[in-house]
């Protein structure tokens, strides 16, 4: 158990680490092609095109929170074995707070009251998650499960990026929820998969959970990177707490068998609610305040100038910022 949570803490710091490094990336990649009056990265409907996403991702500080998010999905892929999928998937899913944190330093944002108080809230929760928490179930179960889970990640995945693409920067908290969808089908396909103990490299790649892994973790990281381009970091983040935490946590224990320690079942359930309702909470209040009007595609930038502009910097925004547009 200690162990499992240690391992699922490590990679929650990963994850808001690199969330804020990507989110940094984004924004410097959206005010180049601002400064160039560019038009090319932005759909039909006010979204980012497939080539605004792809020069988002080149830029050095998205690329290292990309290794740290892969760094992460080692980690969480080990805690996902090695804890019940309420605690591993809630713990991991405070990475919250440390993009919370973080962003104060890189992103020049200051958080609120409410805010903090809503982060608090989710810490609480996770100590009251880690007091109930019982044994982890086994991940035996029928390959029609694996099918069935290969299925709803290429819907997820699919379905997600052809509407994100019709809503354009109107899709920024959906985004990060389908995105939170995939990396939770990506925590209960780890859980699932055949072929790891004992390892058999022909179980493993004639398993479908392989494939749903895939699918979730490429399909969620491009949309958790569009989220971040047309959204508040923190907004984007909050959402994809409640995609990664709630499916897996009730499917871990109607599907796979996950428990709390005898007599805590009321402790767990509580720690979870709370949990999703602090992120959700965070999401909330980090809204930015309507100044003057919606913003709109050309001037939804973060706080930071264009290089050699002469603009005085705007005064500090709360955790969501403005939307970023690319």
């Amino acid at each position: 158990m200690i162990i499992g949570l240690l391992t699922a803490v490590a990679a929650s710091a990963c994850y808001g680490t690199g969330s804020v490094l990507q989110a940094v990336g984004s924004r410097k990649s959206a005010r180049r092609e601002a400064a160039t009056a560019s038009t090319a990265g932005v759909t039909q409907h006010g979204g980012p095109s497939l080539s605004s996403t792809a020069k988002a991702a080149v830029t050095w500080e998205f690329m290292v929170g990309t290794v740290l998010d892969f760094i992460g999905f080692g980690l969480g892929a080990l805690a996902a074995r090695l804890l019940p999928l309420f605690l591993s998937q809630t713990v991991i899913s405070a990475n919250l707070v440390i993009t919370a944190v973080l962003s104060i330093k890189l992103l020049g944002i200051r958080l609120t009251r409410p805010e903090w108080a809503s982060i608090a809230v989710v810490c609480s929760a996770l100590v009251l998650l880690a007091t109930a928490a019982g044994p982890e179930g086994g991940g035996d179960t029928p390959m029609a499960g694996h099918w069935w889970l290969l299925a709803a990640s290429l819907a997820v995945i699919g379905g997600g990026t052809l509407i994100v693409r019709l809503l354009g920067a109107r899709a920024a908290i959906l985004a990060g929820l389908l995105s939170g969808l995939g990396f939770g089908a990506l925590g209960i396909g780890v859980r699932v998969l055949n072929g790891v103990e004992p390892f058999s490299l022909s179980t493993l790649l004639a398993d479908p959970a392989l494939y749903a892994i895939l699918v979730a973790g490429i399909g969620g990281m491009y949309l958790h990177t569009v989220a971040l381009q047309i959204g508040s970091v923190n907004g984007a983040t909050a959402a994809l707490v409640v995609g990664e935490t709630v499916v897996p946590g009730i499917l871990g224990v109607l599907w796979l068998g996950d428990s709390s320690r005898p007599g805590f079942a009321w402790v767990a359930i509580l720690g979870f609610v709370v949990a999703v309702a602090g992120a959700v909470a965070v999401a909330w209040f980090g809204e930015p305040e309507p100044e003057g009007g919606p913003a709109t595609a050309s001037d939804a930038h973060s706080p930071v100038p264009a290089e050699g502009a002469g603009t005085a910097d705007p005064p500090p925004h709360s955790l969501a910022g403005k939307p970023v547009s690319s």
